[in-house]
């Protein structure tokens, strides 16, 4: 798949969704946070692409992580909205940016 055809379906793939929609990917250590300093489509190529070196970056500098329990309760307790983007078995999510 090209890149351009696979940004595309990633896009497509991306939408607002409740937390609460998410939390059972959560219980199954499926949910991946996304830090707001980073671009939702390009972490999804980064991982569809299994380009360890820059995960494994991102992971250390705690940019890309599995959600974390307080991270979920945050989210829980806000009823946030979140990006999301399937890209199985994963479900990346990043926080909403408010205006």
């Amino acid at each position: 798949m090209s890149d351009h055809n696979l940004t595309n379906k990633l896009n497509l793939e991306t939408a607002k969704i409740d937390w609460c929609e998410l939390e059972r990917y959560f219980a199954a250590g499926k949910a991946i946070y996304v830090a707001p300093s980073l671009d939702l489509i390009e972490v999804a190529k980064t991982l569809h692409a299994d380009d360890t070196a820059q995960l494994q970056q991102w992971m250390n500098n705690q940019q890309v992580n599995p959600v974390s329990d307080q991270q979920a309760l945050s989210f829980a307790s806000e009823n946030a909205q979140v990006w999301a983007l399937v890209l199985a078995p994963w479900v990346l999510v990043q926080a909403v940016q408010q205006d």
